[in-house]
């Protein structure tokens, strides 16, 4: 008898998280080895059969290792992204001080000249 199997597990299904890992050099250190892709051989019924039993028992073990993947690249992100945005502020706020002085500065700069322009009898 031959056993039919349907691999829900496409590419595009486990690589629905946020990162893809594999194209650069971050690894999900805490989620272990990647699965390997198993060995296929569909000479023979059993050869056919054992393959379904490979395929099943590696995508059971890829959706693991992907939400592990993850889980970890989110916490990863989340903190970078907490990171920056404290520096961003930072900056802001050093930004924002610096033109609040030089506005203050304009005014009185200005009012000195309008104030002393009117002594002098300028308009």
């Amino acid at each position: 008898m031959i056993r039919r199997v349907v691999v829900v597990c496409g590419l595009a299904l486990l690589m629905s998280g946020s990162s893809f890992a594999a194209e650069s050099n971050w690894s999900a250190s805490k989620c272990g080895a990647e699965p390997a892709m198993p060995v296929i051989k569909v000479g023979t019924v059993a050869q056919y059969n054992e393959s379904v039993d490979r395929v099943t028992a590696y995508e059971k073990q890829a959706r693991t290792y992907n939400a592990c993947v993850s889980t970890q690249a989110n916490r990863e992100e989340t903190a970078i992204s907490q990171e920056a945005s404290a520096r961003i502020s930072h900056i802001h706020a050093g930004s924002a001080a610096v033109q609040a002085r030089i506005a203050a500065t304009f005014q009185k700069l200005s009012a000195t000249l309008t104030a002393a322009g009117r002594k002098l009898g300028h308009h």
